[in-house]
């Protein structure tokens, strides 16, 4: 399902981690693909309020949890610039769709990076 919403269709999910070697972008495609996935979930579903949406951004956190492991396998792993950018990009999406109140904590909760 294409994505419509302009501004996150035409967003650059994880540059930070493709700009930087340490991180391999077979790997950081695998989580760009999951915000895009996140994204088109939002569109689906439209979640109504931030417990809807904090349900969808779960789902793509623990997908996140997950990739931990194929990081690790690489060389790399989830460290603080890479927290940073995902989050940052978790919000972007938030902020897209409309949720600009969302706590950014709250978004990746369920994080083990």
């Amino acid at each position: 399902m294409p994505i419509t919403n302009q501004q996150v269709a035409g967003h650059a999910f994880l540059r930070q981690l493709y700009a930087d070697p340490y991180f391999p972008d077979h790997v950081v495609d695998k989580g760009k693909a999951i915000l895009l996935r996140l994204c088109e979930r939002v569109e689906a579903e439209q979640p109504s309020d931030l417990a809807a949406l904090y349900a969808l951004t779960r789902a793509a956190t623990e997908e996140f949890n997950l990739l931990e492991a194929e990081f690790e396998a690489a060389g790399s792993e989830i460290e603080t610039v890479a927290r940073e950018e995902i989050a940052e990009d978790f919000w972007c999406v938030a902020s897209a769709y409309g949720f600009a109140d969302a706590d950014a904590e709250k978004l990746i909760a369920t994080r083990d990076w």
